[in-house]
């Protein structure tokens, strides 16, 4: 209900109701910030709910947020950290601005805690990048490609000298001697890395015949393999045009190159295997389709058999029935000729008169006096004169 007099003369300000207000304040607050942000604060008011979500507040000198973090994000915090953070922890909180509408309560969303005692700056700058890669969607699966079932020319960024392209090696001529790896040399750690890996992934576009790309180097400690972690490094990766295989470390490795490849294998070996066919075991494939196929022939030309007796039966009684059919027509048709034959006439007592050529004589005149003729009876013909 408007009421104009408490406005004065001027337009009506809009009318909301509360859920329509808080609706447009949460987007607000959500389209401003966007992504992910990182807060640094003293956490506070600490507590775990039954449904195992976290609820905190984080709060400077001057002001404080309450914030949530979901049990599948705290299970995440535990992993990695090894306990929950306290009161009066420093902490640097990742998340999202939100609204709650229900309450009107703005707060922020975390998806991670990270007690600050834990960070240095490599470890700040590793957060930075894996937001700003996870904000540009090169995380999402949905940009991951397919590899090929059958690659032909596979290119391998990785050191000339390291193990990882030996065991790459063996794998690819045991599995699938076809195959031809190029490889693009490159320095996997140590300064100077970081370029040289750019380098090599920007040369992978400029071969042509690649099927395929596989990014790696074998086992190290953690900060050997910070070249693949570095986020110039991780946007070549995502531009390589042909799917890519991210196989850095050990098993438990995971760097964000990992996250950024469309496929990422535990090891180099791994990496291998899962691009190159195993020979063996499509033959053992082949064979075995083989064996299904004459099985399955054998059983078509089994059922092209019966159907084919069961066609011929039924072409024979048919062929039966219209010879029987025809049978006993020409038999109709030879009784009605019998019965219309000058035989029958003859067999009842009539003779027919015929001159020395065969010619019948039916008239008085056909007779010439003392010109001898036959007589045909139903056994033979006798010599007959005219008086």
């Amino acid at each position: 209900m408007s009421h104009p007099s408490l406005f004065g003369d001027g337009d009506l300000p809009e009318e909301l109701t509360v859920s329509e207000l808080n609706r447009q304040a949460k987007s607000a607050v959500e389209g401003t910030f966007g992504s992910a942000v990182f807060v640094r604060g003293e956490l506070v008011e600490f507590k775990i709910w039954r449904s195992g979500h976290w609820y905190f507040t984080l709060r400077d000198a001057d002001a404080s947020i309450r914030c949530m973090l979901w049990k599948q994000q705290a299970a995440g915090v535990l992993k990695r950290h090894g306990k929950a953070p306290t009161d009066g922890m420093e902490v640097l909180v990742r998340g999202r601005p939100t609204l709650w509408e229900e309450k009107g309560e703005y707060r922020l969303t975390a998806s991670d805690i990270i007690p600050t005692a834990l960070l240095g700056s490599k470890a700040l700058e590793l957060e930075r990048v894996r937001a700003a890669l996870k904000a540009d969607g090169l995380f999402d699966p949905e940009r991951k490609r397919p590899l090929p079932a059958f690659a032909r020319r596979i290119a391998v960024v990785t050191s000339p000298d390291g193990a990882a392209l030996r065991d790459m090696i063996i794998v690819t001529h045991n599995r699938w001697n076809a195959v031809e790896l190029v490889l693009v040399g490159a320095q996997v750690q140590g300064d100077g890395a970081v370029n040289s890996l750019v380098r090599a992934l920007q040369l992978v576009n400029r071969i042509d015949g690649l099927d395929a790309c596989i990014i790696g180097r074998g086992g190290g400690a953690k900060e050997d393999l910070g070249a693949f972690n570095a986020e110039s490094v991780c946007r070549a990766l995502a531009a390589v045009r042909v799917p890519t295989i991210s196989a850095v470390g050990h098993e438990t490795d995971v760097s964000l190159s990992d996250l950024v490849a469309d496929v990422r294998a535990a090891t180099p070996s791994a990496a291998a295997e899962i691009v190159v066919p195993d020979r063996a075991a499509l033959l053992h494939r082949v064979d075995g389709l083989g064996v299904r196929l004459g099985a399955g022939l054998r059983r078509r030309t089994r059922v092209a058999e019966e159907r084919l007796s069961r066609t011929g039966d039924r072409l024979h009684s048919a062929l039966g029935r219209l010879l029987e059919s025809r049978r006993n027509r020409v038999e109709h048709v030879a009784a009605q000729l019998d019965a219309l034959s000058p035989l029958r006439v003859l067999a009842r007592g009539y003779g027919v008169a015929q001159d020395d050529t065969g010619r019948v004589l039916s008239h008085v005149a056909d007779f010439s006096s003392g010109r001898p003729f036959r007589l045909r009876v139903s056994d033979g013909s006798v010599p007959a004169r005219p008086e």
